[in-house]
C-alpha cells in the first residue's frame, strides 16, 4: 500500500492504494466540501444519518477503515471510500460548496445516456480529452484504432471461454512477451509508470507494433478457432511473434530500439520535427 496525498477544492486529501484502488479519505472531503468546523462529527452524524435511510450499518459497501498518517505523524484508523463510493456521499453533503460537484455528477451521468444512446459521442470525447492532455491527431488516430482492436480481440476472447480477469491478463502478458519481450508490468517499470495507462505513454512506434501483435492474434484465434485458455495463450504467442518479428526487423534497419524509457512527451527533438513537417504538408 501506499500513501499519497491529492489536492481537491485547495485541501490535501489523504489517500491510499488499498487492493489495488485508490482510497480517500472521507473525513478530508467532507471537510473541503461541508462549512463545518469539524469534519470528523460532520461524517459520523451523516453517516448515521445514511445508516437510517439504508436500513443497514454501513451505508456504502465500499467504505473501509484504513491507516492514514494524521496531522499528528501517527498512523490512525480512517473512514476511505473508492471514487464510486465518494461521489455518493458527496452527493449526500447538504452545503453550497458541493453543488459544483453534484452537477457535474449529473452532466457526466446525462453525457454517459448519451453515448448509449449514439456510441460515436463517446468517441469524440475521448478524442478531445486527448487533445487537451496535448497529442497530435496523427497519435489520437492510432490510439484509437488500437482502442478499437483490442475491442475486437476481448470480444473474440469472450466468445471462447475467456473470463475477463485475471485470463485477459495473461493472454495480454503473452502478446507483450513475444511483441516487446516484456510483461505489460515490466514495460511500465521500464517507462516509470506506476497506475498510468502503458498504451496512454507509448511513442507512435510502439503503438503500431501493439496494434499488429493484437490484429495478428484476433485472426489466428479465429483461423485456429482457439477454445480456452490454453489455445488461446498459444494464439496470443503467435500473434505476439509476429509483431515482434517485424519489431526486430525495423531495429535492424535503424539501428535503433523501439522498446524503451521514452513516451509520446519525450521523443526525440528529431522525430517531432519530423511529425511537425508532416502535420504541415497535411494541412
Amino acid at each position: 500500500m501506499k500513501n499519497k496525498l491529492v489536492v481537491f477544492k485547495g485541501q490535501q486529501i489523504r489517500r491510499i492504494l488499498y487492493k489495488n484502488v485508490w482510497c480517500f479519505s472521507i473525513i478530508d472531503v467532507v471537510g473541503a466540501l461541508s462549512d463545518s468546523n469539524n469534519p470528523k462529527r460532520y461524517w459520523s452524524d451523516l453517516k448515521r444519518k445514511l445508516s437510517q435511510e439504508s436500513g443497514t450499518n454501513q451505508p456504502y459497501e465500499k467504505i473501509v477503515r484504513l491507516k492514514l498518517r494524521a496531522s499528528d505523524g501517527k498512523q490512525r484508523d480512517t473512514d476511505c471510500a473508492d471514487a464510486e463510493s465518494l461521489f455518493r456521499i458527496i452527493q449526500s453533503i447538504p452545503s453550497p460548496k458541493a453543488e459544483p460537484f453534484k452537477r457535474w455528477l449529473a452532466k457526466v451521468g446525462y453525457e454517459r445516456v448519451q453515448e448509449i444512446e449514439d456510441p460515436e459521442l463517446a468517441t469524440k470525447r475521448t478524442k478531445a480529452i486527448y487533445r487537451a492532455k496535448g497529442y497530435s491527431d496523427t497519435w489520437i488516430e492510432k490510439r484509437m484504432r488500437g482502442i478499437a482492436i483490442r475491442a475486437e480481440l476481448t470480444d473474440e476472447w469472450s466468445q471462447r471461454g475467456i473470463e475477463e480477469q485475471p485470463e485477459y491478463a495473461i493472454l495480454t502478458a503473452e502478446i507483450s512477451k513475444a511483441a516487446f519481450g516484456l510483461t505489460p508490468t515490466q514495460y511500465k517499470e521500464l517507462k516509470g509508470l506506476e497506475r498510468e495507462s502503458l498504451r496512454d505513454h507509448m511513442t507512435d512506434l510502439e503503438l503500431i507494433f501493439n496494434m499488429l501483435g493484437e490484429a495478428a492474434t484476433t485472426e489466428i484465434t479465429r483461423k485456429q478457432d482457439a477454445q480456452g485458455l490454453d489455445e488461446n495463450k498459444i494464439a496470443a504467442r503467435k500473434g505476439g511473434h509476429i509483431a515482434g518479428g517485424a519489431r526486430e526487423k525495423l531495429e535492424h534497419e535503424t539501428g535503433e530500439k523501439v522498446v524503451n524509457s521514452r513516451n509520446y512527451f519525450n521523443e526525440p527533438e528529431s522525430r517531432k520535427r519530423i511529425k511537425g513537417k508532416q502535420s504541415k504538408k497535411g494541412k
